[in-house]
């Protein structure tokens, strides 16, 4: 050999991705280290360093060992590279060429790849000649075997098979086929928790804060407790609101299985992608509920809430923050302690930061405000549950305002509509028989078929609208029921809770107070009514 072909300070270059894994003993490790090895021996080379990246793409060129392997070419510590073949080095047919065509030359790396017999030494090669046909097939390996993958585990999803390699915080691995989610009750007590807290009324910042005082685990300790693995990725020991804010719109907690929430841009970039929620894939009652449907509905409507709340100085977040809006400027009104005797009282906050050049103060005490509004509660408590069906009136009546639609008019329409459906099948089955009879003529029966198929179609599509209009009404059934339930289940409180307020109400309408005997306007709007007071009900205006 040559001078100009002496393997003089080698670098040996391997790699294994998760599916090569599969291939077998060949495209182990330690069988490419015995390739390289023994070739370097028998052309009596010196082996400088070995560079490994064990469970990376070749698709990605980020990987740890080519980057120390460059910054060693780059350094002078080597001066030629040798791997089993190109598909080894990577499967983007663009960079590997751009890295022995240029980066390595200009380094002045020899670089070789035995199986390929690719040889940057002899570039009249017939080995280098087919390089540019060898890279472009490793990608499109690459790209078939992505395509793959991907339709393996939408395969998995629809039936059901949980491909996730991480469970949420209060479930575990199942030991069935489906890795079904098993809860983990250490775990799931502080998540029910969790959602008792916000239905109290605390705000994610203050269950985190209640957490970290206690010192219970974050999700990233307590798995690796369990494990007695160290996390690669170094973790916060306190509680976020973040943390508490995803545990709190996590739909896996109440028996739902969503997978496919994100995506890879391509099988190159891997840059992470979310999904749009309609082309998720969503399994209900997958698996056992750590939360039930009615607490996890409640806590979205709070978290949904226009109130937000704010902790004042002693820590703590009175019943009506958040919910009291001013309705000349739009702006909640602001809580603070105020005079001689430091009453706490509300007042409009574009007034408290610009002054009464841009609004009034619309000011009232946290004492009058809650004696109104739980008064309001308990005036409406006798009138519901002696006239709860003008209540539901109330209520169907003023949907239908917001866009719904009728629902006796819908049943009306989807009974017709169902009539026509069964006339024109027997119309199709009449023509069909006239045909074969020979009383009806062949173009006909087809000219008629055709229409009659038509018109069916429309039918069809005309009651799956009705019904899905129908099944809505239903449910606003459910929620009017919901709503006096709550409200007969709070007719005994003695004052406004935090948990109460957050549960029954929208948002209050605090009018400024008029400079004569005119009653002041305070317009208190409950939830499920579309923003229409209960009190309407009576045919009165709060007041």
């Amino acid at each position: 050999m040559s001078k100009l072909r002496k393997l003089n300070r080698t670098a040996l270059y391997m790699r294994l991705s998760r599916d090569d894994e599969k291939a077998g003993e060949s495209m182990s490790i330690e069988n490419q280290r015995a390739i390289l090895r023994k070739f370097v021996s028998e052309n009596d080379g010196a082996i400088t360093d070995e560079y490994i990246d064990d469970g990376w793409s070749g698709t990605d060129f980020d990987r740890p060992g080519v980057k120390r392997l460059l910054d060693d070419a780059k350094g002078g510590k080597i001066d030629t590279i040798v791997v089993k073949d190109l598909s080894r080095f990577g499967r983007n047919y663009i960079q590997v060429g751009q890295y022995i065509d240029y980066i390595f030359p200009a380094y002045g790396i020899r670089f070789i790849a035995l199986s390929d017999n690719v040889d940057t030494a002899d570039r009249t090669s017939a080995g280098m000649d087919m390089m540019p046909i060898m890279n472009v097939f490793n990608e499109w390996h690459a790209a078939n075997t992505s395509k793959k993958i991907r339709a393996v585990l939408e395969a998995n999803w629809r039936q059901g098979r949980c491909t996730n390699w991480a469970y949420p915080y209060g479930y575990k691995a199942g030991t069935d086929e489906n890795r079904t989610a098993v809860i983990d009750e250490p775990a799931a007590k502080v998540v029910r928790r969790i959602y008792d807290m916000r239905l109290q009324g605390n705000s994610a910042c203050a269950i985190a804060r209640a957490l970290t005082d206690e010192g219970i685990p974050t999700p990233a300790a307590y798995y690796t407790r369990l494990d007695g693995k160290k996390a690669n990725r170094r973790s916060s020991p306190w509680w976020s609101p973040k943390t508490v804010a995803d545990i709190l719109k996590d739909t896996t907690y109440t028996g739902t299985l969503t997978q496919h929430r994100t995506t890879r841009f391509s099988y190159k970039n891997h840059k992470v992608l979310n999904v749009p929620e309609s082309e998720r894939i969503v399994r209900e009652n997958a698996h056992e509920a750590i939360i039930d449907r009615q607490t996890w509905d409640k806590v979205q409507a709070i978290n949904n809430s226009v109130s937000r709340g704010r902790h004042d100085k002693a820590n703590m977040v009175h019943p009506l923050s958040g919910l009291l809006i001013c309705p000349d400027c739009g702006k909640k009104l602001k809580g603070k302690s105020g005079g001689r005797d430091r009453i706490y009282m509300y007042c409009c906050r574009t007034y408290v930061d610009l002054g009464k050049r841009y609004c009034t103060s619309h000011s009232i005490t946290e004492k009058q405000i809650e004696s109104i509004v739980l008064q309001d509660i308990r005036s409406m408590l006798g009138r519901v549950e002696i006239d709860e069906e003008r209540a539901k009136e109330h209520f169907f009546k003023e949907r239908a305002k917001c866009g719904e639609r009728n629902r006796l008019s819908d049943e009306k329409r989807l009974h017709s509509f169902n009539d026509r459906l069964a006339e024109l099948d027997k119309l199709i089955q009449s023509a069909f028989e006239e045909k074969v009879l020979g009383n009806l003529p062949e173009s006909m029966c087809k000219s008629l078929f055709e229409k009659y198929q038509v018109e069916k179609e429309s039918a069809q599509r005309q009651i799956n609208m009705l019904e899905e209009q129908i099944a809505a009404v239903n449910e606003m059934d459910a929620e009017v029921e919901e709503y006096i339930a709550q409200l007969k289940r709070y007719a005994n409180c003695e004052e406004l809770t935090r948990e109460m307020c957050l549960q029954l109400i929208e948002f209050i309408t605090i009018g400024e107070r008029p400079s004569d005997d005119t009653p002041r306007e305070i317009h208190i709007y409950y939830k499920f009514i579309s923003y229409q007071t209960l009190a309407e009900y009576r045919g009165q205006t709060t007041k």
